[in-house]
């Protein structure tokens, strides 16, 4: 978008209400989406990528979706574990608009917590992070909200990251590693890396 960024907090282009649709797990998807939240016209090809190489979590755990969107993560994992709770955060209110109306049109509005990163409770640990991070924020920033989320994996659960190959993938599993993560490249499909993260 011209002149703003999609983790802008409350986003200043016109808001111009659109559908976006895709397949996934043999079916198809329509979910709203507006002007000024990332990917706004299509789902994203890393989160496509994402939701597909990735496999499906076990039910009845706690996710969390870091950087929702328009909600596609959160929606899908909530659809693929239907007694999941999933939180879906991010800092545009715009898109936890999109992501509260798109759940509520899936019926799963009861299982996915759309929230502001600070309202999330401080105990709170999740099973498995889904994110496609917003690596253009710059490594300080970026490194900043890794080093909030991963500690909230519990013991045994795994974070999977989407980052392209041309924009430092693998530097930041190396960076990763560097901090005491065991994080190895789970799948590499269409320029994106797959990188599953775990406590070390």
């Amino acid at each position: 978008m011209s002149g703003e960024h999609y983790f802008s907090t409350d986003p200043s282009a016109p808001t111009q209400r659109r559908e976006v649709s895709f397949g996934m797990d043999g079916r198809q998807w329509r979910m709203a989406s507006a002007g000024g939240v990332f990917s706004a016209d299509r789902l994203d090809p890393g989160t496509a990528v994402l939701l597909r190489e990735t496999p499906s979590p076990p039910d009845a755990r706690t996710y969390l979706d870091l950087g929702c969107g328009f909600g596609p993560i959160a929606c899908v994992l909530a659809t693929r574990a239907p007694r999941a709770t999933v939180w879906a955060v991010d800092v545009n209110e715009r898109a936890l608009e999109l992501t509260r109306a798109n759940a509520a049109a899936l019926g799963v509005a009861e299982r996915v917590r759309v929230t502001r990163p600070e309202a999330v409770p401080a105990d709170a640990v999740f099973d498995g992070i889904w994110s496609n991070p917003p690596i253009r924020v710059g490594k300080a920033v970026l490194h900043d909200l890794l080093l909030t989320w991963l500690p909230r994996l519990t013991p045994a659960g795994s974070a999977w990251l989407v980052v392209s190959r041309h924009l430092g993938s693998d530097p930041l599993q190396r960076w990763l590693q560097e901090q005491g993560y065991a994080c190895e490249r789970h799948a590499s499909r269409k320029g994106y890396r797959i990188l599953r993260v775990r406590p070390g």
